[in-house]
């Protein structure tokens, strides 16, 4: 089953208007049983600018998870119980009962409830307040609802995709929805940027910019548009990642001669240096609780993932099996890495368990980069080539539900998956 959905909108950012490439985003493998859901119109929706419903339905097809059932015109408001066995017969398992009130000029609240129509009971409640700019992020906030209330794992329709496009030489910084839609363009340029990565808030944005023929690390506010500089030492500036607590960036600087690991004091706007290896430590990543380093180093011979205290001090080796281990990134429960393997000449995907040491090869392509965790834990975003150009594809940890999301004319690359802003 393939489902495409193309979205495309003209945007305009810090007053300069640019049109942004058409991004589509489609489902490239699923297995394992769909749940049917009937998701009829919610009651006085059509008082909305645009529909929650077909918000939600798109985000729960694209999951792979699930199968919308066709109800017709069926409404059900939250306050009668359905008729489960009209549902039934449809081959509903699952219903969403609602209805749109206005609460102010412009404002309006969706109140919900969610019924297992095979046991006849009801799942979950939610009240979502929301106005016309926050409407696509309702609709998220709904699908995600329904998506932990039936699988038992927190859904991650309502989080944001950071990513750089290249058309030609021009590269773009995009900030959009999980599915690459509703985006804005946080800086152009004609040089590279890369590394995008979020701050655990949701609020802003560190990345790598090439626009002084050096890489630069700049922290973006996504609300404002304003940007600082982060880390412009002598040399290379590259790889940053944020603490947990939102006031450190860990960076990789060459001031003192060699790609070392610092971490940078955002309040006292100062570099500490904590690896001290004579081989290249690079792609620094901070565990959930703050006390871990994950990162990449060649020092015993070959690129490997290896973990060291947060402050500094020796290192562990985490990673033995194969001679190219390389761009870990750590689950939001601390439990698992993702990063890259080599084997027979191919760059891959990798879920590592660190409990466990469990690990599975999630991916069968010639050149995957960037792998990151969504917000959940349970999907990881990352870079690929398709026909020789960059796209970006989703994994479920698991390996039952795959996703592409592509550019026509462009290369994707640089994928970031953040939370929207508490």
């Amino acid at each position: 089953m393939m489902r495409t959905l193309a979205c495309l909108m003209m945007l305009w950012w810090l007053g300069i208007q640019v049109a942004m490439a058409q991004l589509a985003i489609e489902i490239t493998g699923s297995s394992g049983r769909q749940i049917a859901v009937a998701l009829p119109y919610l009651v006085n929706e059509e008082a909305l600018p645009q529909s929650l419903t077909e918000i939600v339905r798109a985000d729960l097809e694209r999951s792979a998870l699930f199968r919308v059932v066709d109800v017709g015109w069926m409404r059900v408001p939250e306050d009668l119980i359905p008729d489960y066995a009209a549902l039934t017969q449809r081959g509903a398992e699952a219903v969403l009962a609602g209805s749109v009130y206005a609460t102010a000029p412009g404002v309006w609240e969706a109140r919900l409830r969610l019924f297992d129509t095979v046991r006849r009971s009801e799942l979950t409640n939610r009240v979502v307040q929301f106005n016309a700019g926050q409407l696509r992020a309702a609709a998220h906030r709904i699908a995600d609802l329904i998506y932990e209330a039936l699988t038992g794992v927190p859904g991650y329709f309502a989080t944001r995709l950071a990513y750089v496009v290249k058309s030609g030489n021009r590269y773009e910084l995009k900030i959009g929805d999980y599915d690459g839609s509703h985006a804005a363009t946080a800086l152009v340029s004609p040089e590279p940027i890369i590394s995008p990565a979020w701050s655990p808030d949701g609020h802003q944005l560190a990345y790598v910019s090439f626009e002084n023929k050096k890489p630069v690390v700049y922290i973006h506010e996504v609300a404002t548009g304003r940007r600082r500089v982060a880390a412009n030492f002598r040399g290379s500036n590259s790889a940053p990642a944020w603490s947990p607590d939102g006031r450190k960036l860990a960076v990789t600087l060459t001031q003192d001669g060699i790609s070392q690991i610092y971490v940078l004091d955002l309040t006292l706007n100062r570099a500490f240096r904590v690896s001290r290896s004579g081989s290249i430590d690079t792609e620094p990543v901070f565990s959930p609780d703050g006390q871990w380093l994950y990162f990449t180093s060649d020092r015993g011979g070959s690129p490997q993932i290896y973990r060291m205290p947060a402050t500094g001090g020796d290192a562990q080796r985490i990673t033995f099996e194969g001679s190219y281990n390389v761009s870990p990134d750590v689950s939001p429960d601390g439990r698992a890495l993702t990063y890259i393997t080599r084997i027979d000449g191919r760059f891959r995907v990798v879920y590592h368990d660190l409990t466990t040491g469990y690990r599975q090869i999630l991916t069968d392509s010639e050149r995957d980069e960037s792998p990151a965790f969504a917000p959940t834990g349970h999907m990881i975003v990352y870079a690929t080539e398709v026909g020789g150009r960059g796209v970006l594809a989703a994994v479920s940890t698991d390996g039952r539900v795959r996703l592409r999301l592509s550019a026509s004319g462009a290369d994707v690359r640089e994928p970031a998956w953040g939370r929207l802003p508490r």
